[in-house]
């Protein structure tokens, strides 16, 4: 919250984009005259909404944000509609379209693996409080009480295939989206559209901002790419690259699995092994049958 994720992806859009923003879609779910709204005002009281009819956002956050179980409340009766609607947008994307979603409870409600790629914008907690007060009117305390129940820095860098650092100006942070785009998402999307391997280019692989988790977060992405196709997945090695091998359920999973595993950024090599089609994340994939 705060930190420059819109900023990113405007600089995405600007380029061709195809954004599918969920703070957008969270209004829109809760709008005027619709049940999500209803829902809302029977969970949380008619003092949630406004004179004008609309959602009362500083009384719902007042509400919504004191405990684990308001949040879950309100999470139960936003997030499917959310899901719905997202996926919705989804299916109208150009088949050739580098689709960013925006995205601000990622990490929160593990999703993270069901991405090809993972970008964290981070700021520090003053700076983005300093934005939300003074660009956005919140009240300072609320600000904070926000982004004290969002996910730390540690968690995550657990999930992040790439990290900007928005600790400077707009257009500084613009540079750095401007760089991945071009170098990293541009290929990566291309490569999974025609079904190719990556060559891996070391200087994008030394961006890695937790490297330490990158075998955990192949794992997890497999595991998101293969569902019930699989019975395990298991890291087998790391160098040159990480080794990875998924045991299928049996032999008609195991022939689903390869245009699974190519349209989730995992193509087959001319020897048939697959092979990472992002040049920032090398990583090798075998199947076996269990």
């Amino acid at each position: 919250m705060g930190a420059g994720k819109s900023t990113v992806a405007r600089t995405f859009v600007e380029r061709g984009a195809y954004l599918i923003d969920a703070d957008k879609i969270a209004r829109d779910v809760v709008a005027v005259g619709t049940p999500g709204l209803a829902a809302l005002e029977e969970a949380f009281g008619s003092d949630v909404i406004g004179a004008d009819g609309e959602l009362d956002r500083a009384a719902l956050a007042a509400k919504a944000f004191v405990d684990d179980e308001s949040r879950g409340k309100l999470n139960a009766i936003t997030h499917p509609r959310i899901g719905a609607r997202t996926a919705e947008l989804l299916d109208a994307a150009p088949a050739d379209a580098i689709v960013v979603q925006d995205i601000p409870l990622l990490v929160e409600n593990h999703t993270a693996p069901f991405f090809h790629h993972v970008i964290v914008v981070d700021a520090d907690v003053e700076l983005r409080v300093h934005r939300l007060v003074n660009s956005r009117g919140l009240d300072e305390a609320d600000a904070r009480a926000r982004i004290a129940a969002q996910a730390t820095n540690e968690q995550r860098h657990a999930v992040a295939d790439a990290w900007l650092a928005n600790h400077g100006s707009e257009a500084e942070l613009a540079e750095q989206a401007i760089d991945l785009w071009a170098q990293r998402l541009v290929p990566y999307e291309a490569n999974v559209r025609a079904g190719l391997p990556a060559t891996a280019r070391p200087e994008l692989v030394e961006r890695d901002p937790n490297p330490e988790s990158l075998p955990t977060r192949l794992t997890n992405r497999l595991w998101a790419v293969a569902g019930d196709k699989a019975t395990a997945v298991t890291v087998t090695g790391s160098e040159p690259v990480t080794s990875l091998q998924i045991t299928a359920r049996d032999a008609e999973a195991a022939a689903a699995l390869p245009e699974l595993l190519r349209a989730g950024g995992f193509p087959a090599d001319e020897s048939g092994t697959f092979a990472s089609a992002d040049p920032g994340r090398p990583a090798i994939v075998r199947v076996v049958v269990g």
